[in-house]
């Protein structure tokens, strides 16, 4: 693994743990070139997934990246009582579905629909708050509208 600080090529593991949601494992290195420490983690990728997002009248296809994912449910849920261990469970148990689907190319709709129905258990608010950018609200009807029909979530 590359050092960060130096560029050196060779590190040494001093501590290797799983994550507390059990979806990474936690892998504290050391550089033999300079000696700092620094934290790595590995995940299980079952295969490479390329969104494919519906961009005027074409088609974008870039790489799945977890860590857009993982920000934008996040930003969702900025202020919320939900635990950073849940965003982390619900993040990881979407990539787990979009890679056992058995398709290469999931479409960026798709994982919105995941994403909304994850938050939807989790805390209505943050379902609202990703739902208004997943669904391009407008004015504040649209989300009236889109509130009459949430019931409290997150509660059982």
């Amino acid at each position: 693994m590359r050092c960060p600080f130096c560029g050196h090529e060779d590190s040494q593991v001093k501590d290797s743990r799983p994550t507390e949601d059990a979806g990474a494992i936690r892998r504290r290195r050391q550089c033999e070139g300079c000696g700092a420490r620094f934290t790595t983690f590995e995940r299980i990728q079952l295969r490479e997934l390329t969104v494919v997002k519906s961009e005027g009248a074409g088609l974008k296809r870039e790489p799945f990246d977890r860590e857009k994912l993982r920000r934008s449910v996040s930003i969702a849920a900025r202020k919320r009582p939900i635990e950073a261990v849940q965003l982390e469970k619900l993040v990881s148990g979407i990539q787990r579905q979009l890679e056992t689907l058995g398709e290469n190319e999931v479409r960026s709709g798709r994982i919105g629909e995941m994403v909304m129905e994850g938050l939807k258990g989790l805390d209505s608010v943050a379902y609202i708050r990703f739902a208004s950018v997943y669904k391009d609200f407008r004015e504040a009807r649209d989300f009236e509208e889109f509130a009459g029909n949430v019931s409290e979530v997150g509660k059982g």
